[in-house]
């Protein structure tokens, strides 16, 4: 059954509409994705980035990542020096899901974890970020998710209401957060899944 009150749509950057994976950088420092998995679980990459994300330096967190973990220090340290190299360009169908949404007029916004040292690759980057009617970036806010105070914010800056509002994400603690809140939430797994959500939304046809 449809959901017609959603009129409002709230989009993650990274596994979504960004082609972000530490795999693309690592795969260039590993002999097979096995290898970088385990690696990856060893450092607790997400919550390491977690703290980079609400604004921790990016240097002061490979330090105490790397003093704790002095066998992998080049492999972290790699991390911060070719963070770009994570960066493989656009999600392209994700982008022609938002480029439909944006010739209707939903209102769109992005709810993103990046840090504020490494977002200008983004902003010069990708000229979709400027089809954004607002965006709450975490190391800009010092907050991020799952923590409800940046959906907080989002919602208190440009006035979304969250009944109102569906919000994707790629990491299901995220969108269980949202859910939590009162928004609509969709786990994000491809763009044909994502479309069809939307249409179950009546935001497209």
């Amino acid at each position: 059954m449809a959901v017609a009150s959603v009129d409002t749509v709230i989009f993650d950057l990274g596994g979504v509409l960004i082609d972000w994976s530490p795999y693309h950088l690592y795969r260039k420092l590993f002999d097979s994705d096995d290898e970088i998995a385990r690696f990856l679980e060893e450092i607790d990459l997400y919550g390491w980035l977690h703290g980079i994300d609400a604004d921790k330096p990016f240097q002061k967190g490979v330090e105490e990542l790397s003093a704790r973990l002095p066998h992998h220090g080049p492999l972290i340290e790699a991390y911060w020096h070719r963070w770009a190299e994570t960066i493989n360009g656009t999600l392209d169908e994700s982008v022609a899901v938002l480029a439909e949404l944006k010739a209707k007029e939903v209102p769109l916004y992005v709810i993103s974890n990046w840090s504020s040292e490494t977002w200008h690759h983004a902003t010069d980057r990708f000229e979709f970020l400027d089809w954004f009617d607002g965006l709450v970036i975490s190391g800009l806010e010092c907050v991020a998710k799952p923590n409800p105070g940046i959906y907080h914010i989002a919602c208190e800056r440009h006035g979304i209401v969250p009944q109102d509002a569906v919000f994707i994400d790629d990491r299901a603690e995220n969108v269980d957060s949202a859910r939590n809140l009162g928004f609509h939430g969709v786990h994000f797994t491809d763009a044909a899944a994502l479309r069809k959500e939307f249409v179950k939304l009546e935001l497209l046809q």
